[in-house]
């Protein structure tokens, strides 16, 4: 194996043990890996795809709610915010995972501002995971076409 490579491969463990250590993935997130293989190579990248067209549909809902001011159904946003937290769930998003949390909870205290707050800071973690994960992506693609195998990388 080449240096390049080598190189590459200790680029790509190094930064998703990062992911991990910031809080940004969690245990499902290596479930997720684990279940692609040679026969569907796009799996994880189809997964995620999916998770965050849902995000921004859901985070799309939600700003609609919560723009009728007086008359916000926080029943509707916080099924929403149920949605994405179960999405999130499943990808191993922690971060997501974790605001929609405090989300829900501000839905049933019916805290319109905290409502709106979490909102923000959903749509922004969401959207950083998704530049950060195109990186790990860019990585894999990186490392093949230089000849190399994406390694596994043990999380614990």
């Amino acid at each position: 194996m080449d240096a390049h490579v080598a190189q590459l491969q200790m680029q790509y463990r190094n930064y998703i043990l990062s992911l991990y250590q910031q809080g940004f993935l969690d245990d499902q997130f290596t479930e997720l890996k684990s279940l692609q293989d040679d026969g569907s190579p796009d799996f994880v990248a189809e997964v995620l795809s999916l998770f965050f067209d849902d995000c921004v549909k859901l985070v799309g809902n939600m700003a609609r709610a919560l723009d009728q001011i007086g008359t916000v159904d926080f029943c509707q946003v916080g099924a929403n915010v149920h949605q994405l937290k179960g999405s999130s769930s499943s990808v191993g998003a922690k971060r997501v995972k974790g605001l929609c949390i405090n989300f829900k909870e501000l839905c049933e205290a019916k805290n319109y501002e905290g409502c709106v707050r979490c909102l923000q800071q959903v749509d922004i973690e969401y959207k950083t995971l998704k530049a950060k994960l195109q990186d790990m992506f860019n990585l894999e693609k990186q490392i093949v076409q230089a000849g190399g195998i994406v390694p596994q990388v043990d999380i614990n």
